[in-house]
């Protein structure tokens, strides 16, 4: 689906510097990384995406400073004993931009346009916890009254699960659970989204919205939090993916927040910019997929000998220069509800040099040699610190006998190619959207648009379906610990480490503070002039 995008030119212009209190407006200057696709809640995907979204709308719950689940539209919510049940009780002073009401039917609306095949919303299996959505989504179910979502009158909504749900408050922070404004929708349909015309619940609105450049938000005057909590006037997000020449900028003073940085820069960063740098573990895994609906992709043995090659232990601290941990496994360490470590490749202890036998000799199993090289085209989206990375897994297939090509587009196009499947061996990152394992696990389950490489096994499948129903947690751990490692036995995808934040942050902007979901929305900052 198309859409046509409407930036502020003239007069519109003007008025945005009006809604900014003109020269003196407090506007945060962010570089966010790769190009907004939408600002429809229902055709995002990226966590670049996620940082606009997440100032201009507001679901049922919302994050503190801390990015823990607080309540958003919801005033208060009650749960049936069964915990399938869930009551939601709407504010009444919750408002659009345009001033009016948002109401129960808002949420009924957008959950069941999410689940409507004809959305191809890519994220829409977020919300599958909802009664009926998998099926109606897939196509199994055509009446979307069968959801399980109910406006009880306009302040209360009810949504039934197909079973209980032990981190659902995280769940409905998502951006996929955000209501969406059906008085305008059904007066202008997909249009609603362009730059006057679109209304949004959340603090803060956006006003401009040049593609390839930026998206510039302004305060929501009917934000129901009131303007006397907040203290930003406004954030330009800048779409960049030049990281070096964004650093630039921020050093010059022309940027406030990075929300990236080059690498090389990490030692000068520390030792010239105290402070500035925000370092921390989150919820965040660095990864390649494999395309294994092609050959050779398709043989374990390929991708294991590939994994088995990559010395994660050098990508961190010396690829990089920032230490970020390697990953022997998939899920990060820390997520609720999970072994600390959770399940290990059998191989993760191995001195690296008989790693790189053993990889040398599946190889050769596989049919690859000196006469019969591996070629292979591993794909990134453009950013410094992706090509080096690359460069370096390069080096270390080589050895092998593996000849890379490196391929970079935009970040756009490279997500777009992974979903189409078209790549052999490509980059691939995920920032947990709730703090529970399954929300990595999924990435590799059958049928999921973000399982890139259509990695598919029945075990896994059955492991993650019989998880979903158990309510003991300590069992539920058990079940997705061992799927997990079959995984991982199977080489899904080869994880190289797992994130640290990576935020440079201006000492004028107050109130940022390190999560572990590294998500920092602009009502809890401050800056000063």
């Amino acid at each position: 689906m198309s859409f046509s995008f409407k930036t502020f030119t003239g007069a519109l212009a003007l008025s945005t510097v009006l809604a900014l209190g003109a020269a003196h407006a407090k506007e945060l200057v962010m570089y966010n990384g790769g190009d907004v696709t939408s600002l429809d809640p229902h055709k995002l995907s990226g966590d670049w995406e996620d940082r606009v979204e997440g100032d201009i709308f507001e679901g049922l719950f919302t994050e503190d400073a801390k990015a823990k689940p607080i309540p958003g539209v919801a005033e208060s919510y009650e749960t049936s004993e069964d915990g399938l049940t869930w009551t939601f009780k709407l504010r009444d002073d919750a408002k659009w931009s345009d001033g009016e009401p948002v109401t129960a039917e808002d949420f009924v609306f957008a959950f069941k346009r999410l689940m409507d095949p004809k959305t191809a919303a890519q994220y829409a299996y977020l919300q599958y916890p909802i009664k009926n959505a998998a099926a109606i989504n897939t196509g199994k179910i055509d009446d979307l009254d069968q959801l399980g979502v109910k406006a009880v009158d306009d302040k209360t909504l009810e949504i039934t699960l197909e079973q209980p749900v032990p981190y659902y408050p995280s769940l409905l922070t998502h951006y996929t659970a955000y209501p969406v404004p059906k008085h305008l929708i059904d007066k202008v349909g997909d249009d609603w989204v362009q730059i006057g015309t679109i209304v949004t619940d959340g603090p803060y609105k956006p006003v401009e919205w040049v593609p390839g450049s930026h998206v510039l938000t302004a305060r929501n005057e009917y934000w129901h939090g009131g303007q006397e909590k907040l203290d930003i006037d406004g954030v330009r997000f800048l779409s960049m993916e030049d990281v070096s020449a964004g650093f630039r900028r921020y050093q010059a003073g022309e940027i406030d927040l990075m929300t990236d940085y080059p690498k090389d820069q990490f030692k000068f960063i520390q030792e010239n910019l105290p402070g500035e740098g925000h370092f921390a573990p989150f919820a965040g895994l660095y990864y390649y997929v494999f395309n294994t609906s092609k050959p050779p992709f398709d043989d374990e043995k390929v991708r294991e000998a590939l994994s088995l090659a990559v010395n994660r232990e050098v990508i961190g601290p010396k690829v990089l220069g920032s230490g970020e941990p390697a990953a022997y496994g998939w899920v990060p360490p820390g997520m609720n509800n999970y072994p600390e470590e959770g399940a290990r490749f059998d191989w993760a202890s191995e001195p690296y040099p008989e790693r790189l036998e053993k990889a040398k000799a599946l190889l050769e199993e596989a049919g690859y040699g000196p006469d019969k090289p591996l070629n292979v085209t591993l794909s990134y989206n453009t950013n410094d610190n992706h090509k080096r990375v690359a460069v370096a897994i390069a080096a270390m297939w080589k050895p092998l006998g593996v000849n890379v090509s490196l391929e970079n587009t935009e970040v756009k196009v490279h997500y777009a190619n992974l979903r189409q499947g078209a790549f052999e061996v490509a980059r691939a990152g995920w920032l947990a959207d709730f703090n529970d394992p399954v929300n990595f696990l999924d990435l590799l389950k059958s049928g999921i648009e973000m399982n890139y490489g259509q990695w598919s096994n029945e075990d896994y499948n059955q492991l993650l379906a019989e998880a979903a129903k158990t309510q003991d947690l300590d069992q539920r751990a058990g079940i997705l610990e061992k799927a997990e490692k079959i995984a991982l036995d199977r080489d899904a995808a080869l994880p190289i480490y797992f994130y640290l934040s990576e935020n440079i942050v201006s000492p004028k902007v107050k109130g940022f503070e390190d999560n572990v979901f590294d998500k920092h929305r602009t009502r809890w900052l401050s800056m000063t002039e």
